[in-house]
């Protein structure tokens, strides 16, 4: 039976890391559980300080309570033992200078479009090419998946594995926006980032046919 209930909790935690904010009912709807079970849940989940809610004003009827991942939670998904690479990070910059640092983000930005080019080598077309990016990144830890909605496509990373080391150097960050644009489209371009306090990255993917 914990058992179980460590499987539910697990479910509500990646469902709410992947969707935002929910409802008991929605988490229910989406899991296949009753919404007793699903509030009973996520109430426990409360009390062990992995969710927190607020009431949300809704368009018809009383607020309705809206749940959503804690800090405790976010440090259930992988983090790239951040603690370790914010402290190397730091010590790289003062032994080695800016200098020297930005050309090892350099390097390192080369050797991932490298890598990224050689398993996408022979993927053609755009949605294929975003499919086949998400699958690689996913594998990394980025929990990435392509949404079109409202006529547009958003190439989504739901959770940052480095995201620590991110916020000691940002460098990072606009390194695998250039990787996207040279792998995808030179428009793409980032819409929500989890460092300005979003709850996720995401890419708005021009559909226009890419430039040759």
């Amino acid at each position: 039976m914990k058992t179980q209930s460590h499987s539910s909790q697990s479910k509500i935690l990646h469902l709410i890391k992947t969707r935002g904010e929910l409802s008991a009912g929605e988490v229910a709807d989406a899991l296949r559980m009753t919404s007793m079970g699903a509030r009973h849940h996520m109430e426990q989940m409360e009390q062990q300080g992995l969710l927190s809610h607020q009431f949300k004003s809704s368009v018809k009827g009383r607020p309705k309570k809206k749940w959503h991942l804690t800090r405790k939670a976010q440090a259930q998904f992988p983090d790239g033992h951040s603690a370790l690479l914010v402290n190397l990070l730091g010590q790289m910059q003062n032994q080695l200078g800016e200098g020297a640092f930005n050309n090892l983000i350099i390097s390192r930005e080369r050797e991932m479009l490298q890598s990224y080019q050689s398993q996408l080598n022979g993927v053609k077309g755009l949605m294929p090419r975003l499919g086949k990016l998400a699958e690689i990144r996913s594998n990394e830890g980025y929990m990435a998946e392509i949404i079109e909605q409202d006529g547009q496509i958003l190439f989504v990373e739901n959770h940052c594995p480095i995201c620590e080391a991110a916020r000691q150097c940002q460098q990072f960050c606009r390194s695998e926006l250039e990787i996207f644009k040279h792998l995808i489209h030179p428009q793409i371009e980032l819409t929500d980032y989890i460092l300005n306090g979003d709850r996720r990255c995401a890419y708005l993917v021009p559909q226009n046919e890419h430039p040759s």
